[in-house]
Formats: structure tokens, C-alpha cells, sequence
């Protein structure tokens, strides 16, 4: 479907959308399309990396008081950009003892 494209119809697609936003806005929308990307992509590789530790090491009983004992998760943003990163608040999991 977008293979059909050509440069007539991106023009217009692209003309289309600087009068629907304006020309002030869109560097705006731009970047902060930009660090939803960027924490998208550092939060997927968190998830895969702790998918990957959890399948093996996490049979021993020492890996829930390895990951209690753990600073909390940040998510990282744009160098220089310290007013958008915040700590992860991630559940806490109890065992069900009995």
C-alpha cells in the first residue's frame, strides 16, 4: 500500500499536515516523537534483557533477593534532557507461601 507512493501524493500528504498543525508546531511534534522512540526502543531492550536472565537464572532462590536489592529501573532521556526521566515503577511479586 505505501509502495504506491510517489512524490505527488507525499507533497501532498506533506502540505496537508503543516496546515493542519502549523509550521511552529511541527519541530515540537518532531522531538517528542523522537524520545517516544528513543524510550520505546530502551524499554524493549530492558524487557528483552530481562526475559533473558529470567530464563535460567531465575530457578535459584538467590535471584528474588538479587532483584529486591536493586536500585530502581530509570527510564533514560535525551542527553541533557533531565526533566523527562522518571524512575519505573514496577510491581513487587509475593510468593504465596503455605
Amino acid at each position: 500500500m505505501l509502495s504506491n507512493l510517489r512524490a505527488p501524493e507525499i507533497i501532498l500528504i506533506l502540505v496537508v499536515i503543516v496546515l493542519l498543525f502549523g509550521a511552529k508546531k511541527l519541530p515540537d511534534m518532531a522531538r517528542s516523537l523522537g524520545k517516544s522512540a528513543r524510550i520505546l526502543k530502551s524499554e524493549a531492550k530492558a524487557m528483552k534483557k530481562d526475559g533473558e536472565a529470567d530464563g535460567g537464572a531465575a530457578t535459584t532462590s538467590e535471584a528474588p533477593a538479587e532483584a529486591a536489592q536493586q536500585a530502581p529501573r530509570t527510564i533514560q532521556a535525551a542527553p541533557g534532557d533531565l526533566s523527562s526521566s522518571r524512575p519505573v515503577a514496577e510491581p513487587t511479586q509475593t510468593t504465596k507461601q503455605g
